[in-house]
């Protein structure tokens, strides 16, 4: 999105352009800002993506096979939900996966923003068809409801799905029973709503789409007209739901209509649990949602850029520092199960359940707000390594298909969206994030000053210096930039490069002959008369580097340049058990060799352990399992650590002795063997583990044998960083335990041993095992279930000292 739309820039058409390539554009140019519109000062801005077409490359592929996608989903399907609550028969059945469930109809918005996108960066038209198709019938759908109504979303009262209209009706009414992701039965609606109306102003500010402002409208006085008769209080109780950045929607909708209105809505959207610290300046997101808060984040920033409120500022400057320098992973995602841990913890939670792309979709966003203001190369050098590491690591080249999380632990691999029955959210936010990878390569410091601050092959035009200009590269697989000029004024431009801060330029030539300038402050600048057709060609160097996590030095990550390296373990179809790897040594970067199989991976010489490693770019390894981040040790430090591991195996195998029955929550041939049965509840896995959690108002079961007239302990395994769940468990019915886990045993597995009572197993060959949370709390996840003989067990050690069994 661009930094700040007026009405006027809106409403006026843009002269004519001279280059062929860029002829099908939207008939204004979102890159021409006035300066009443923003207020936090001033700022860059990016080339409106109309003026920019990418070349053959990675990232132009990634953007043809994702369009191939977009264009396979049917709209009408999409629309089912919108058309089945306006009282109008579907035209197609619904979508599976999270489309039906009663977040239902967020996908809808996120594909209004994909098509827009899309007919920015490569000009078909039939992109912007799609977009009117889609808002004529959501226009269809509005107008059955006087009040304005419109949404996809259902709700879940009383085992009973309603229309999620009535969610709104009840909070107008004071009604309000509102948790992390529910609201009145309702899956996260107000998020719903932000993605709505984020497609709805893209659809306006890239396809000129005549119907979207006023779908916002009146949406916007409906959702209005719910929070007017609420309290403070109540609305603070609301927005504990995550509600996505439906404050920056409605800052937008003002910025572009000048109505006060929602500059006022968007002022009242502000959930001050978590913004009026980061306000004052304090980093207040251990154990916080991460993908729930940066956009609320990302709706401060805009509103300072429309009012200048210092304390926005502080606020989103406070958050982005925080995240990519406390809570990221080297390929710039961050979270752990979608949660920030505490701060600086990094190298205890490399798991598979790293790295929600939606978190670092979001991030990006951030990220460009911040650098048009503050415009620190910094800021880029965090957007090429999250662009370039996850958000191209997500996406399969093949498939077109995208990643939820992106495993970071060892042996992990990447499991990838299926075309029409999963719609995550990161499923969305992928439709997005390649259908743009072109608005953030060229930014304007004036009509007379571009930066080039990616290096994607791309040609672009530049109205307001009347320049074209071609970029050609390989980067990062080498570091040779060429950019030819095919048109220029005559008139003096200035053209800047970004030059990232672990490179350094090894030659400048222009037109084949070396050229006397020196970067300065981070930036390589030409001012120049340009000539059609001079070349100007650099290469930065990319060196072999490590990173350390923020929390533990011998714990580091490789890359090369820009990319991070990983180990390739084995293919993602294999099974894999095997030690996760580790480095033995102390000059760790000396003994990496090239391997002359493959261009720009690597060789590990006699430090690898188990054995020597193959290093190659992680955002390609989308179908094999891989390792991002190594332990190192010295050679004696590797022999110490060797002898617990095998003591830790052989008290494995001393428990294991004294198992009656074991069950394995999660995996599906141990739950049919033991007869598991539920309701609310989801199979999860984490850290190599499979387990079970039930949800509120829901419960799992299983049958374990047991076979025994001695006593016996149930012995349960859990996750150590748990809060908040509160449940019994039960043998046949009766309680045998209540269990509050509260964060009990921080970064580690640990076991709870519950004894049975005799006169529950006595005389019986099985019993039924019962997990049943309180009211609004879950209840696990179980990670494991074994019943344990009780004579001669060994007691349990500290959780830290002890690897979980089963």
């Amino acid at each position: 999105m661009s930094p700040a739309l007026t009405r006027r820039a809106l409403l006026s058409g843009v002269a004519a352009l001279t280059c062929p390539a860029m002829a099908n554009t939207p008939p204004f140019d979102a890159g021409n800002v006035e300066a009443d519109a923003m207020k936090g000062g001033p700022r860059l801005t990016a080339l409106p993506m109309h003026q920019v077409r990418l070349l053959p490359s990675p990232w132009q592929q990634a953007q043809t096979v994702n369009a191939a996608y977009l264009m396979r989903l049917e709209p009408d399907r999409l629309l089912h939900h919108y058309r089945s609550q306006a009282g109008l028969a579907p035209k197609g059945a619904a979508y599976g996966g999270w489309e039906s469930d009663t977040i239902a109809g967020h996908t809808l918005g996120h594909y209004l923003s994909a098509l827009s996108l899309h007919h920015a960066q490569t000009g078909d038209a039939a992109f912007r068809a799609r977009v009117a198709y889609i808002t004529a019938e959501l226009a269809l759908c509005q107008a059955r409801d006087p009040s304005g109504y419109i949404g996809g979303f259902t709700s879940r009262q009383q085992n009973k799905i309603l229309p999620g209209k009535i969610v709104f009706e009840q909070i107008r009414l004071g009604q309000i029973h509102s948790t992390g992701f529910d609201l009145n039965g309702a899956w996260s609606p107000l998020y719903n709503w932000h993605k709505l109306f984020a497609g709805l102003l893209d659809a306006e500010l890239h396809c000129a789409d005549p119907r979207a402002r006023g779908l916002m409208t009146r949406l916007g006085t409906y959702i209005e007209g719910v929070f007017n008769p609420l309290s403070d209080a109540q609305i603070q109780q609301v927005l504990a739901c995550e509600y996505g950045g439906l404050n920056e929607s409605f800052a937008e909708l003002h910025a572009r209509s000048g109505d006060p209105r929602w500059l006022r809505l968007a002022r009242l959207l502000q959930d001050r649990r978590t913004l009026s610290p980061l306000i004052e300046g304090q980093d207040n997101l251990a154990n916080l949602h991460a993908n729930t808060q940066i956009p609320k984040v990302i709706g401060l920033e805009r509103l300072y850029e429309i009012s200048g409120a210092a304390g926005d500022a502080v606020a989103s400057e406070t958050f982005w520092h925080a995240v990519t320098q406390r809570y990221s992973y080297v390929i710039g995602g961050n979270g752990d199960r979608e949660y920030f841990p505490p701060p600086d913890t990094i190298s205890r939670h490399i798991t598979e359940q790293t790295c929600e792309t939606c978190a670092s979709y979001n991030m990006l966003k951030l990220t460009r707000q911040l650098y048009a203001r503050q415009q620190d190369n910094t800021f880029f050098d965090y957007y090429e390594r999250t662009q370039l590491n996850h958000i191209r690591a997500q996406q399969h080249p093949g498939t077109g298909m995208f990643c939820y999380m992106t495993p970071l632990m060892s042996g992990a691999k990447r499991d990838y969206s299926t075309p029409f029955d999963d719609f995550w959210c990161c499923v969305g936010t992928g439709m997005e994030s390649h259908a743009k990878h072109g608005d953030s390569i060229y930014w304007q410091e004036n009509e007379r000053a571009l930066r080039v601050m990616l290096y994607i092959p791309s040609r672009v035009f530049w109205s307001a210096g009347g320049i074209t200009l071609r970029l050609d590269t390989r980067y990062p697989d080498d570091g040779h930039i060429r950019l030819v000029i095919e048109q220029a004024p005559s008139q003096a431009r200035t053209l800047s490069f970004r030059i990232p801060h672990w490179s350094h330029l090894e030659a400048v030539l222009l037109n084949g002959e070396a050229f006397d300038v020196q970067a300065a402050a981070g930036m390589l600048r030409i001012e120049r008369i340009w000539q059609p057709e001079d070349v100007l060609s650099f290469t930065l160097a990319l060196p072999l580097r490590s990173e350390t996590t923020p929390d533990s030095k011998s714990v580091i990550a490789l890359l090369h340049g820009p990319t991070v390296l990983a180990a390739d373990l084995a293919p993602a179809a294999a099974a894999w058990d095997e030690m996760a790897p580790v480095l033995v040594g102390t000059s760790i970067l000396d003994a990496l060799i090239p391997d002359p199989t493959m261009p720009g991976s690597w060789k590990t010489s006699h430090i690898g352990r188990p054995q020597d490693l193959v290093l190659r770019p992680f955002h390609a390894l989308h179908d094999r399992r891989a390792a991002v981040y190594f332990p190192v040790f010295t050679e004696a430090e590797w022999r110490q650590k060797s002898v617990l591991y095998a003591e830790q195996e052989k008290r494995r195998h001393l428990i294991a002795s004294h198992a009656i029955d074991v069950v394995h929550p999660g995996e599906m041939q141990s739950e049919r063997d033991h007869a598991v049965t539920s309701a609310f509840s989801f199979p999860v896995i984490y850290r190599g583990r499979n387990g079970r959690d039930a949800r509120s108002g829901g419960w799992f079961s299983c049958q374990m044998g047991c076979g025994s007239h001695d006593p016996l302990l149930l012995q349960t395994t859990y996750w150590g960083g748990e809060r908040r769940r509160h449940f019994s468990v039960l043998v046949d019915g009766i309680e045998i335990a209540r269990e509050r886990l509260e964060n009990d045993a921080p970064d580690s597995f640990f076991n709870r041993r519950y004894p049975v009572p005799l006169a529950l197993t006595r005389d019986k060959r099985r019993i039924t095992v019962t997990f049943r949370p309180e009211l609004d709390f879950s209840a696990g996840p179980v990670f494991g279930l074994a019943l344990l003989a009780a004579a001669n067990l060994p007691p349990l050690t500290n959780p830290s000292q002890e690897i979980a069994w089963p």
